[in-house]
Order: C-alpha cells, then structure tokens, then sequence
C-alpha cells in the first residue's frame, strides 16, 4: 500500500511539473503571451499611422475631384508650373 501511495505522488508531482513549465516556458505560456501582446500593440500602432494616411489621401482626392483650380494649384506647389506669360521667381534662402 505505501509503495502506490508513493508512485501516485511521484505521478502527481511529474504531472504538476509538467503543468508548470508550459504555464511559463512552453507555447501558450505566460511568456509567449506576453510577446504575442507587443507585436498586437506594434500592429495597432502601424495601423493607425495607416489608417491616418489614408484619411489624409481620401481629403486630397476629395480636393483634387472638387475642381480644376485643386488640380492647378497642385501643380504649381508641387511640380513648379507655372501658365504661359508668368515668371517664376525662386527664393533660395541660406
């Protein structure tokens, strides 16, 4: 009798020592966990940077299609056009 009540302890305690290292080392553990929930926060973040971006692009679309005179001054401030008889001065500064 003592000598089963030994082995179903020494069974128990392998048993509770298996549970504990997948709680902390194995997949699923705290661990993991953890690291699973920075990369969540990283990806939230690069989102909302996304999400910012794309809000800024569907106001300069909504502009662009609003009129010819978007489009105009779109291309002077960023292509440097300028309309036949006008003279661009650029102002270089140190």
């Amino acid at each position: 009798m003592a000598v089963s009540v030994r082995v179903a302890t020494c069974i128990l305690g392998a048993m509770v020592l298996a549970l504990q290292y997948r709680l902390w080392v194995g997949e699923g553990s705290l661990a993991d966990a953890s690291r699973l929930q920075a990369r969540i926060d990283t990806e939230r973040a690069i989102n909302a940077a996304s999400g910012e971006r794309n809000r800024i692009l569907r106001a300069e679309i909504i502009e662009l299609k609003r009129g010819p005179e978007s489009v105009e001054e779109r291309a002077r401030s960023d292509l440097g056009m300028v309309k036949p008889g006008e003279t661009l001065f650029l102002i270089v500064e140190d």
